[in-house]
């Protein structure tokens, strides 16, 4: 049963698990909601087959620390769910190759050398690319005035090919947004966390079992163990307010009072809540104002024998974008083919974007058979679009309502739509709250 004094989160994704792992760390109990039958929100299990997959094929990477944190806080070792490897991006396009593989140099020395001996680019490309690095560091990755990705390569005189296999697809991979509508500032922000501070910032970290199983469920499990309620099936359907004010909440027809509460919904779920308080008004029209980009997943399971070189691979002018070899998770045999961001392909129904996919994968592995099964896994919401100017719409994790608070990667992180941006928005509202307490 809800105490007066708990915390009250609604959403069991990574923001809302976040907060309430911050919370409990300091004493102060939660009770958290979750409307769907089991956590995780836009990283959760799937059904394949045999397996649980993702919900939607998602990486982590050494600079994720705040999940690192977590996963620390709730016992779990990182040798034990995650594998570490260095990074190394292949991409492909017909019959050219682009490898780019970091050495062992400090930070951000092994960028410089990655890029200086690249396969796949000309010394020019190399060298172009070397000095936009160079005065990206200069500026400290920071723009007077937010503008395109592909107006920031054009200024920096990137040639087609190295944008088509390097940069496009480190730009769609992190913001999920086309290079002609992505915020260029945003995209510095990660490349300077992901490349300038420490060398490991940039390994991969890939999931050996689904992320549901990995965190949300580990997450749930630790709260229970404490003072803290975790429900599933329960829908947050309306807040309380009285004079700015947040006195209760119902959720599921039951009127739960409550002196904090902790919105970490998806925008869409988030702004029918904020709906008819005045108070609320222009968080709702800045929510009403984010757009989406689709991610869609295609699982398709092969022969146990057949496998990629690598745990995940780039594809330049196809519409597949990545494969990811999901032996590391246990699951010999089993593809992702991961398609990020708008485009014709949306209007597809499943067979068609299926078959087209697979003649793309034939033509660059004619020895594969065809698939043994296969599921398509769209999500049209998958994130907000990191458009230019993305930074100044997007809300504070405050409100003007006293002890409500809103959690999700959509609010002011400062990062893109990422797991990461999710777990530091849950930490930073319990922050909040902790200092209010105490």
């Amino acid at each position: 049963m809800t105490q007066h004094n708990d915390v009250v989160i609604i959403g069991g994704g990574w923001a809302g698990l976040a907060a309430a792992l911050e919370l409990d760390a300091h004493n102060i109990p939660v009770s958290l909601y979750e409307s769907a039958p089991q956590l995780g929100g836009r990283a959760r299990n799937a059904p394949f087959g045999d397996f649980s997959v993702d919900n939607g094929q998602h990486l982590l990477i050494g600079a994720y620390r705040e999940i690192l944190r977590l996963l620390t806080m709730i016992g779990v070792e990182e040798s034990e769910v995650l594998l570490r490897t260095q990074l190394c991006l292949k991409v492909v396009e017909g019959n050219e190759t682009l490898l780019i593989q970091p050495p062992a140099l400090p930070a951000p020395l092994h960028l410089a050398w990655a890029q200086l001996t690249a396969r796949g680019l000309s010394m020019g490309e190399r060298l172009r690319a070397l000095l936009m690095s160079l005065q990206l560091m200069l500026s400290k990755f920071t723009l007077v005035n937010d503008i395109s990705v592909a107006e920031l390569l054009q200024q920096h005189r990137q040639g087609d090919i190295i944008v088509r296999r390097f940069w496009e697809p480190l730009c769609i991979a992190t913001l999920n947004t086309p290079i002609d509508k992505a915020s260029a500032q945003v995209f510095l922000r990660v490349l300077r966390d992901s490349f300038t501070q420490h060398r490991h910032d940039a390994d991969l970290l890939i999931p050996k079992e689904p992320l549901g199983d990995l965190f949300p469920q580990r997450a749930a499990t630790f709260l229970q163990r404490s003072n803290n309620h975790v429900q599933l099936r329960q829908r947050g359907e309306a807040l309380h307010i009285v004079e700015d004010q947040l006195e209760a909440i119902t959720i599921s027809n039951k009127r739960i009072p409550c002196h904090d509460a902790i919105i970490a919904t998806a925008p869409h779920a988030a702004e029918r809540l904020l709906s008819g308080h005045i108070a609320l008004n222009s968080i709702r029209e800045q929510l009403s104002a984010l757009g989406n980009q689709p991610i869609t997943t295609i699982y398709l399971q092969y022969p146990a024998a057949h496998q990629l070189e690598e745990p995940m691979l780039g594809m330049s002018g196809t519409l597949t974008q990545w494969l990811f070899d999901r032996r590391h998770c246990g699951q010999p045999g089993l593809i992702a083919v991961v398609i990020s961001a708008e485009g014709e392909h949306q209007a597809w129904d499943s067979n068609t974007l299926t078959s087209h996919v697979l003649q793309e994968i034939n033509r660059q592995f004619p020895h594969w058979p065809q698939p043994l099964d296969s599921r398509v896994i769209n999500e049209k919401r998958a994130t907000f679009e990191c458009h230019v100017g993305i930074e100044a719409q997007r809300p504070s994790n405050t409100t003007p309502v006293k002890g409500l608070w809103l959690a999700g990667d959509y609010t002011d992180t400062s990062y893109p739509a990422t797991l990461e941006g999710a777990v530091r928005s849950g930490v930073e509202c319990a922050h909040r709250i902790i200092e209010q307490r105490h």
